[in-house]
């Protein structure tokens, strides 16, 4: 193998770990890998279905929806588990619920009548989650007074700290990269609710490559926290390594989706 092409479809703040698992990737599998970043995320998502794109780090959610195609273009590598007492050595992650820090709202009851930014429809952490949670709760697509699409989890939040928005979910792991990044929003921001936790985001592959290089990829994926230059990498992120994970690890964001639907219908 002589090539191999990747994309992540998160927040660019994670595009650093991105960036040196590929090159992580490269050097053990002595292979040129090219990292797809300058198209937006519908082409990444066109370029996965078609088999033009080798590796991808993507939503639980789209992960489910392809895999209920009569012949799914995808398959499961990994997923990560995070650093964090919270995540439990688990591959699961959670979508915080976040306010303006001088708001009024301090539980998710209060946002009756809030507007809520969600970064886009296809998002479990910040759009299908909170669907599903308020038909758990017995509540409507009428619950808030409003909701918009900002476009990414970081917009949402910049859309509550300019008073255009009230409310936002958004994946914890963003959110904490951006706390790190940005230590002040610690004091803008305050978390009214937590949902999840949820399977963590998917690593996939293309079941056009051969089922020998898929294997070979989720081998040196789930065994490079055993080896020092992965170590090394992995140091530089929050993944504290990568778990094997099955079809049904994400059975839960499966029953997620058909409750959000029913608000969405």
């Amino acid at each position: 193998m002589a090539f191999l092409s990747l994309t992540s479809c998160h927040a660019s703040i994670l595009d650093p770990t991105v960036h040196a698992l590929a090159e992580y990737i490269g050097v053990r599998l002595a292979c040129r890998v090219e990292v797809i970043d300058t198209i937006d995320w519908e082409e990444r998502y066109r370029q996965l279905d078609a088999g033009m794109m080798d590796m991808a780090w993507i939503c639980g959610a789209p992960y489910v929806r392809r895999m209920a195609a009569a012949k799914p273009p995808i398959e499961l590598l990994v997923a990560p588990v995070w650093r964090g007492e919270r995540y439990q050595d688990q591959p699961v992650y959670f979508s915080d619920v976040v306010v303006h820090h001088n708001s009024r709202f301090c539980n998710f009851a209060d946002l009756r009548g809030a507007i809520w930014a969600y970064n886009e429809v296809g998002s479990l952490s910040g759009y299908a989650i909170m669907q599903a949670h308020l038909a758990e709760q017995g509540e409507t697509g009428h619950f808030f007074a409003a909701k918009v699409q900002s476009g990414a989890h970081r917009q949402s939040i910049q859309m509550i700290l300019e008073g255009h928005a009230d409310v936002a979910a958004i994946d914890s792991v963003v959110l904490e990269q951006l706390l790190h990044a940005q230590p002040e929003l610690a004091q803008q921001l305050r978390t009214v609710a937590v949902l999840g936790p949820n399977p963590s985001m998917p690593w996939v592959v293309g079941t056009h490559l051969p089922q020998a290089i898929r294997h070979q990829l989720r081998q040196l994926l789930t065994t490079m926290h055993s080896d020092s230059t992965g170590q090394a990498v992995l140091a530089q992120s929050s993944v504290a390594h990568f778990a094997t994970v099955t079809a049904q690890t994400y059975d839960p964001i499966r029953t997620l989706l058909r409750k959000a639907a029913m608000l969405d219908a």
